[in-house]
């Protein structure tokens, strides 16, 4: 059990999977201070202001107990969904340290719905925070089936890791090669 509950990480529930970007409603990747993610998603909650902010459960041994906590996957990253980015900075000025333009909101939509399958999917998963090459695929069955992402090599193993190529970041889990296809 995480040492805080878990809070809300998306508001509206449903927002990746009712919301596209339009004229009017886009993603805007808010770059916050340190470690201020979640009290900026706390902000925006109690606004009702769309966010998704993907959370991830880690578990760490401190001093022989077993804790876990729920991180952000993208640190100092928070995805505001909305047409006025700045009444993010005015709502909490102290959270925020800049708020960035999202040039290809089709790309960063899709990436985030993949994500958010993932994290539903309760897999555990390696926070990865650079790209590298390698082949493109799609899983072809399971709880994952039809999610795309790269293989990328370890020590471990294949891993098929999905990325956010805006913030050059993203999450890998462990796979088998006969789960796979290429694209």
């Amino acid at each position: 059990m995480p040492i805080l509950k878990e809070e809300v990480n998306e508001f509206p529930h449903d927002l990746l999977s009712e919301c596209t970007p339009n004229e009017v409603q886009q993603w805007h990747v808010v770059y916050t201070r340190s470690r201020h993610e979640k009290s900026l998603a706390r902000h925006l909650f109690c606004n009702s202001m769309a966010f998704y902010l993907p959370l991830v459960l880690k578990e760490q041994f401190h001093r022989g107990r077993r804790i876990q906590s729920l991180l952000p996957v993208f640190s100092n990253y928070l995805f505001y969904f909305g047409d006025r980015p700045w009444d993010v900075s005015a709502l909490a000025p102290y959270c925020v340290s800049r708020i960035l333009p999202v040039e290809d909101q089709v790309e960063l939509n899709s990436e985030l719905r993949t994500i958010h399958s993932l994290l539903a999917a309760r897999k555990p998963m390696t926070i990865e925070s650079r790209l590298e090459a390698g082949l493109k695929v799609r899983i072809k069955s399971g709880v994952l089936c039809g999610l795309e992402g790269t293989i990328i090599n370890r020590k471990s193993g294949c891993r098929l890791l999905v990325a956010v190529n805006y913030l050059q970041q993203g999450v890998s889990i462990e796979i088998d090669d006969f789960m796979v296809e290429r694209i």
